[in-house]
């Protein structure tokens, strides 16, 4: 645009150039840049500003100013995928409620419909009753129920390591062991017999307070001379030992009458409580006597004898006998058997036999 304020117009004469370029430099001053304005209200833009301050559209060449077109696609591909959601849930909740519908719910001889052919007339339902009001099976009707298969989960030790079980006692046990003398014996009972019966809850002995017996305190009173080789070894009968026992034949003659016993010499008068009796031949008839001096007495109705027990029949294989007249000291203790247990014992036996101190 032609300044005429500061350009006055050349003569007549004079020879007019080219006009000078509008971004050219006149007058050694810098070309200035092109002024933008808004393509909407007009207002001047400065360099390097996107969109009006005035009315808020955008510059030319910016993306705003482009916005009105990918705005426009980005809202069709919006209501695009909309609509297509919406149909799929529509399809998938029409085929579900397609698929939950029963059968027994259409008219009964309804047909399908058949393009061109004339609609038949539709059957009113006949309802059917709640599944509340239906009748239970009659009691003792036979159903069917599945099995049920148990699923096995491997049981996985606590911590990476395996407990350990608690061995299980054996179901037979060998008997206790029974102490006499001082000496603990394994029990004569046999596994049979321990299995089926419960043990005695006899105390057979007390080695704490029970009298100590010299090897040799037993021997056998033999008053009527029978034949020695009837007898056994009496110290059998005090080693400790309930396997091994002094034994008394017994005269088929006589029996089961006998008339013999076994003889404790304590080598000094003491007083005596009890006596322990270990036997494998219960249902002997037995006495006991207690006699004082330097020997013991020859037969055993002289008077010297005294009655510490009155007579009994020892039905239990351990026995514990209280003696009476505790009070008086004896040195000798006879334990006199007078029966066997039946007619057809051979002989008697006594496995152990103790004697104890007044408490």
């Amino acid at each position: 645009m032609p300044t005429l304020l500061a350009d006055p117009p050349a003569g007549p004469g004079a020879r007019q150039g080219p006009p000078p370029a509008p971004d050219s430099p006149q007058d050694g001053q810098p070309a200035r840049e092109a002024q933008r304005q808004c393509a909407k209200c007009g207002a001047p833009l400065a360099a390097g500003q996107d969109w009006c301050t005035n009315c808020g559209a955008g510059a030319p060449g910016s993306l705003l100013a482009l916005s009105p077109g990918w705005r426009s696609a980005a809202a069709v591909l919006t209501a695009l995928a909309v609509l297509i959601a919406g149909a799929a849930t529509a399809g998938y909740a029409a085929l579900h409620k397609s698929k939950g519908t029963s059968s027994s719910t259409r008219p009964a001889g309804a047909l399908a419909a058949v393009p061109g052919a004339p609609a038949a007339p539709v059957q009113p339902a006949t309802p059917v009753p709640p599944a509340a009001t239906a009748k239970p099976p009659p009691i003792g009707a036979p159903t069917t129920i599945k099995p049920v298969i148990p699923i096995k989960t491997p049981k996985l030790p606590l911590g990476g390591v395996t407990p350990k079980l608690p061995k299980t006692p054996a179901a037979s046990s060998p008997p206790p062991a029974v102490k006499v003398g001082g000496n603990t014996t394994p029990s004569t009972t046999t596994k049979k017999a321990h299995a089926k019966t419960a043990p005695v809850p006899v105390s057979v002995s007390e080695p704490a307070s029970a009298i100590l017996l010299d090897t040799d305190a037993a021997s056998t009173y033999n008053p009527y001379g029978h034949p020695v080789g009837n007898y056994g070894d009496p110290r059998l009968a005090i080693d400790g030992d309930t396997s091994t026992g002094w034994t008394a034949r017994v005269e088929p003659a006589g029996a089961p009458n006998m008339a013999g016993g076994l003889l404790i010499d304590l080598n000094s008068p003491q007083r005596v409580s009890a006596l322990a009796l270990v036997t494998s031949t219960p249902g002997m008839t037995i006495q006991i006597y207690g006699a004082s001096g330097s020997s013991a007495p020859a037969s055993i109705t002289d008077p010297a004898w005294s009655r510490l027990s009155g007579s009994m029949i020892d039905r239990k294989k351990r026995l514990r006998i209280s003696l009476t007249s505790a009070t008086r000291a004896h040195r000798f203790v006879l334990l006199w058997i007078s029966r066997a247990p039946s007619a057809s014992s051979a002989r008697v036996t006594v496995n152990e036999l103790e004697l104890f101190p007044p408490k």
